[in-house]
């Protein structure tokens, strides 16, 4: 089997990593669940790419460059580790019945759940556009704090996505 993930442009020198067809390896009892969780990643990763654009509006209205610079790092970061520490763990799982699996996906997946209900909050100097962040700029600049409510909204989705999701799982 050819890896076919993640889909890259074909000037980018990089092959895909991994092999992944819901249809063809997941059972049928799982294949919906396996797909929500993918969906669920990719609004994680879609979260934190609005969380930058957030940041950077966050920057221009006048706040720091270090929630900016956080905002950079969290996105290559938490983007592919993300996908290799628990949506594969759960994919395979779901494939192989594996019960080393779920314990990697649970683990790891209940520290996705405890750092978007910290994203959600919104620690100001942690690089992420929450509620504590966003309320509080509205003070500042208007603009910003309205733009910075987009990734609030969706980090507090996917905390409460995560949730329902770990208690489907």
């Amino acid at each position: 089997k050819v890896n076919n993930f993640p889909p890259l442009p074909r000037f980018i020198p990089l092959k895909p990593c991994f092999y992944q067809d819901f249809d063809a390896e997941i059972p049928p009892q799982h294949r919906t669940m396996a797909k929500r969780l993918y969906y669920l990643w990719m609004l994680n990763s879609i979260t934190l790419a609005v969380n930058l654009v957030g940041c950077l509006a966050w920057l221009i209205g006048g706040g720091g460059a270090v929630n900016f610079g956080l905002a950079i790092l969290w996105l290559i970061l938490f983007t592919p580790c993300s996908y290799v520490c628990w949506f594969r763990p759960i994919y395979k799982a779901f494939k192989t019945d594996s019960s080393f699996s779920f314990m990697a996906f649970f683990f790891t997946f209940m520290a996705q759940l405890v750092i978007s209900i910290i994203q959600a909050v919104g620690i100001p100097g942690w690089g992420v556009c929450g509620w504590i962040a966003a309320i509080s700029f509205f003070g500042t600049n208007v603009g910003s704090a309205v733009v910075m409510l987009i990734p609030t909204v969706l980090f507090t989705g996917m905390a409460v996505f995560s949730f329902i999701a770990l208690t489907m799982v």
